[in-house]
């Protein structure tokens, strides 16, 4: 999508739609909506007083200009409740305006909340912009019907902006807007692939081909090289499948930063979990093509901070497997020494993604990081506990944690803190091996699933670290208008820039 910023008023220019933002309850218009207003003989006054238009969150409303306007249409779109009104607010109700615009092919619209809503001007143009490329989302690779082509998609988004002054923070929050939501688009995509397409050597391809663009170090860690570094938690998860498993490490590092400590990402890649001999159930199984949005998460932040050149050293890591059940897959009762030495028994195939990330955790070490944040649909747990509106958060550092907290409330991707008690570490206690891979037991009822789950990786680290849980995150989320109902959300890719971006200005200050 080309996006503009363009210095004057929405009355004057020359578009097929100006979209403007009205809140809900208000009596008076202001600012570009009462000089389109008086333009159009006081009809927006009209549409209100008679409750036509009532400015609820997302609501929108067409009127034509009938010439009176150089541009075509107006579309009217809710801000909601002034009191409820947050960036998040602004990304939501610039999907519902773009998704409405499509048929049209561009958008020229006033940025929402940066003038009576009291918001930051960069802030409120980077999140109007993500929230129109978000919700202009769609995954048509495998569509090829009439309707998948008459849905539109905007090509070009203008924000119009009276005061000169405001100019320049607009382009700086709308160009990093731009970045963050297509890296977001680009994670949507990989996670919406079927496992036929992207298997772990695809999935591979793909990191290499992100590296060639944007002149990252890439290093694919195969068979062999897995095996020479003890790394039986990836080998054990893809011995079921014919698919060979990689370890994908990626590294990117500013030219003012070579010699930084990195942060490290760490995705996890389950590209198919059948669930491996602890079968699934067939119903919603279609869906665990989902199983490595943490990969794809780790790979969209890797290109939205080569992108925005962030003065860091970042290093992400992917284990890469299929999780399916033959002759010589991993059983349940099979006990696995990992590559720092611990064993583990291995009590429930079907709880595989904290054997790869294990490794990969393990692997983590050699780079002495800042710091570590894995991303993993881990456990049906959280969902449980937090449903589709955050992810969980475990972790060992304080100021870290914070740190993910505020790029959170920031990027309106939600996480909530959850425990890591030392008595979950009992959960986890084996009568044959140091460690058990799973507490669900047949007739029991689980005990804190996802906090027995980051407990077990809390066991591969020795830095600081913090997991994202982000099972409820990653797909069909229906809450937020700029995420498709059904789909990957590409959850955690703006999150992890926006904190990227945050501690590139705190190191640097």
């Amino acid at each position: 999508m080309d996006v503009r910023v363009l210095q004057g008023s929405v009355t004057e220019v020359e578009t097929e739609t100006v979209c403007l933002g009205i809140f809900q309850g208000v009596e008076e218009l202001s600012g570009a909506a009462q000089a389109v207003d008086q333009a159009l003989g006081r009809l927006l006054s009209a549409l209100l007083r008679d409750r036509d238009f009532r400015g609820e969150k997302g609501e929108t409303y067409w009127l034509r200009t009938q010439g009176k306007l150089p541009a075509k249409r107006v579309l009217l779109v809710g801000l909601g409740k002034r009191e409820k009104f947050t960036p998040d607010v602004v990304r939501e109700v610039s999907a519902a305006a773009a998704r409405a615009a499509a048929k049209f092919g561009e958008l020229t619209t006033v940025v929402h909340g940066a003038g009576v809503g009291g918001l930051d001007p960069a802030l409120a143009a980077q999140a109007l912009v993500e929230g129109a490329i978000l919700g202009d989302y769609r995954f048509k690779r495998y569509r090829h019907e009439r309707e998948a082509d008459a849905e539109g998609k905007l090509q070009t988004l203008t924000i119009v902006e009276f005061d000169d002054a405001k100019i320049s923070a607009l382009e700086a929050g709308a160009k990093i807007g731009r970045i963050l939501a297509e890296a977001a688009c680009f994670a949507r995509d990989l996670a919406n692939e079927p496992g036929n397409a992207l298997t772990p050597r695809e999935l591979a391809a793909r990191a290499q081909a992100l590296a060639e663009e944007f002149k990252l170090h890439c290093e694919i860690l195969t068979e062999r090289e897995l095996e020479a570094e003890g790394m039986n938690g990836i080998l054990g998860v893809s011995r079921g499948s014919e698919e060979p498993p990689r370890l994908i490490v990626l590294d990117y590092s500013s030219s003012t930063a070579p010699e930084q400590a990195p942060y490290v990402l760490v995705g996890k890649g389950v590209t198919f979990d059948s669930g491996g001999v602890s079968l699934k159930a067939r119903e919603g199984m279609e869906a665990m093509k989902y199983d490595m949005a943490g990969a794809a998460a780790v790979l969209g932040a890797l290109k939205a901070i080569a992108e925005l050149q962030l003065p860091l050293r970042v290093v992400g890591l992917i284990p890469a497997v299929e999780n399916l059940p033959s002759g010589r897959a991993l059983k349940p009762g099979d006990v696995l020494q990992m590559a720092n030495g611990k064993t583990v028994e291995v009590t429930n195939t079907d709880a595989e993604g904290r054997l790869i990330l294990a490794d990969a955790l393990n692997y983590a070490q050699r780079y002495r990081p800042r710091a570590v944040v894995d991303l993993a649909t881990l456990t049906g747990a959280c969902i449980v506990a937090l449903g589709k509106e955050a992810a969980g958060l475990f972790g060992n550092d304080r100021a870290l944690m914070e740190g993910l907290k505020a790029a959170a409330e920031a990027s309106g991707e939600r996480v909530w803190e959850l425990p890591l008690y030392d008595e979950y570490r009992e959960l986890l206690k084996s009568e044959v091996a140091d460690v058990k891979n799973s507490i669900l037991g047949r007739g029991t009822l689980p005990q804190a699933g996802a906090a027995a789950g980051a407990m077990f990786l809390k066991e591969f680290v020795a830095y600081p670290w913090a997991h994202l849980d982000i099972a409820g995150t990653a797909y069909d989320v229906e809450t937020r208008l700029y995420c498709p109902k059904k789909g990957a959300t590409g959850y955690g890719t703006r999150l992890i820039a926006q904190w990227l971006l945050e501690e590139s200005k705190r190191l640097s200050s």
